[in-house]
């Protein structure tokens, strides 16, 4: 492949080839006849080559929640660069991560106050799984190694069924009905026996694959059945997690305390790669008190655990969303952002909507293929000028905490301008 211009450029810019960078989850061939770059990014907004300025209804990937180029985050970690740009976390430390460890600890529910850093959420998921494979094998259980997920969820061996009910449809907050989904758990203990299942792992909203809010009394139950069955209960909180539901965790919104959370995402604000998870005090102690003294208690970690420039990032994050209230400004807002995504439920296209806090999911009714229209839409909106994520046939709303109304009345009206035209 030759001189590719690219779509958004200016002047005489050209991407020389585009073939070397296999984009993830991205249709690559769309893409690469039709480039959508952003260049530069600043509050609520990215600006494309050509300078043509996009709302960002996403949070960028649900990442960047206190608004994009943060001048206190940047400042950190370039003068964190400057001071200290890398340590080994294997025997060694920097003042940043224990740091970070209290910030994150505060906010987590009580109980859950030991935290280990990683690079991404797909790391922290993998560190979880680790975590309740040596707990249980602390515990002389070690035949626990069974886990157990949901379907259209990233993680698991056998998988619960979804939450995704037409009883349910167009219900703004929990569904009404469903709750008697978690009793999967309990079938599966039977299937596998009652001790061979290591953890469940759930997001408190299935974000990702369209924003499934779970129904009233579903977490709940799932925390029963677990305790009874002595199954650690996972909370993957890598999307609903620093503000998303209006407290700092999904976990405290619910009332349902988890063993462990997985984070990630709005961790740093997206500006340095940061996965944590956090577990319990007695998690954390059974693991480290079985094992020989002189020994590492836990042989798991990776080469950029607890970087120090994304600690400062992180650190610096927690300092703006505490210093400016965010969590209570997008719980503020979420009433009136929820308004303006369920006012969408009257045209033709739209098959349902939901959501929960800072957090919503448009589904349009499927094209000649599922998916088709979802990438279609979006095309269409970064055109209008605004960004979304979408999966499938769901655009995924999850504006930064500092939207103003006027900036999710402009969300309203694109969208709606947008899928009107299906």
């Amino acid at each position: 492949m030759g001189a590719v211009a690219c779509a958004e450029t200016d002047m005489d810019m050209t991407l020389e080839n585009l073939e070397r960078h296999w984009m993830p989850f991205t249709n690559n061939r769309e893409f690469k006849r039709e480039p959508r770059l952003f260049v530069r990014a600043s509050g609520m907004h990215y600006w494309t080559a050509t300078g043509r300025k996009v709302l960002d209804g996403s949070s960028g990937l649900f990442t960047s929640a206190a608004g994009h180029c943060r001048p206190e985050i940047a400042t950190a970690v370039a003068q964190q660069l400057q001071t200290l740009d890398f340590t080994p976390s294997f025997m060694r430390g920097h003042p940043g991560a224990f740091a970070l460890a209290d910030g994150v600890a505060a906010l987590t529910p009580p109980g859950l106050d030991h935290v280990f850093f990683c690079n991404s959420g797909s790391e922290a998921v993998d560190t979880a799984m680790k975590i309740a494979l040596a707990y249980h094998l602390a515990r002389n259980e070690g035949q626990r190694s069974y886990f157990v997920s949901r379907e259209r969820a990233y993680h698991g061996v056998l998988h619960l069924r979804h939450t995704l009910l037409p009883e349910n449809r167009l219900t703004r907050g929990l569904g009404r009905t469903g709750a008697e989904l978690a009793d999967d758990l309990s079938r599966f203990v039977n299937l596998v026996g009652e001790k061979r299942i290591a953890a469940v792992f759930v997001e408190p909203i299935a974000g990702s694959t369209g924003v499934l809010v779970p129904p009233r009394g579903y977490l709940e139950r799932l925390r029963e059945i677990s305790t009874r069955y002595g199954i650690l209960l996972v909370f993957d909180e890598v999307i609903c997690g620093f503000g998303r539901t209006g407290e700092p965790f999904a976990a405290t919104s619910f009332g349902v305390t988890p063993d462990i959370i997985t984070m990630a995402k709005a961790l740093t604000n997206g500006a340095q790669p940061m996965g944590a998870v956090a577990v319990r005090d007695s998690i954390y102690r059974t693991i480290v008190d079985a094992a020989p003294d002189g020994a590492p208690e836990f042989f798991h970690g990776y080469t950029y655990s607890a970087h120090p420039a994304a600690c400062a990032a992180g650190l610096a994050t927690l300092e703006i969303y505490r210093s400016e209230q965010l969590f209570a400004k997008g719980r503020e807002l979420s009433g009136y952002f929820l308004d303006a995504m369920f006012a969408l439920q009257d045209l033709p296209a739209v098959s349902d909507v939901r959501g929960f806090g800072m957090l919503a999911g448009i589904e349009i009714k499927p094209g000649k293929a599922p998916g088709v229209r979802g990438g279609e839409l979006q095309a269409k909106l970064f055109d209008r000028g605004l960004h979304v994520k979408t999966t499938g046939d769901v655009a995924i709303m999850a504006p930064a905490f500092i939207a103003s109304r006027a900036d999710i009345d402009l969300m309203g009206s694109m969208l709606r301008e947008a899928i009107a035209e299906y």
